[in-house]
């Protein structure tokens, strides 16, 4: 069993930060890539970032030049640094990774729980 445990979602004022963590615990051979979702009230979700092993990263339009993925590989953790944050950014953020548990096991898809962010005055 692999689990994926978020932390650091909060409420905070517009133009403020947040930083999130996400860290994999279980039976772990590797993670390919890393990423956070987001799904706001009657919304569809939608992709935030992703990091690869390699280190590679991919952002949505929306968030470009505000936020900022990281990743530890030998901790299995992945970060979410958000700096000038919008209301339009509250949510519900979601870890997601790309697992295998096993050097024979395919890579399976595993999400957390989610965090929630709030951005109001």
């Amino acid at each position: 069993q692999v689990q994926l445990v978020e932390s650091g979602g909060g409420l905070v004022q517009p133009g403020g930060s947040l930083r999130l963590s996400c860290a994999a615990s279980g039976t772990i051979f590797s993670i390919n890539t890393m990423g956070w979702y987001r799904q706001a009230p009657g919304k569809e979700r939608e992709l935030v970032a992703t990091t690869t092993s390699g280190g590679n990263t991919n952002y949505a339009d929306s968030v470009k030049g505000r936020f900022t993925i990281s990743r530890d590989n030998v901790k299995n953790t992945v970060y979410l640094q958000m700096n000038s944050l919008k209301p339009e950014d509250t949510a519900v953020y979601l870890c997601n990774a790309d697992v295998k548990r096993r050097i024979m096991s395919p890579y399976i898809e595993v999400w957390g729980q989610g965090t929630l962010v709030t951005v109001s005055s």
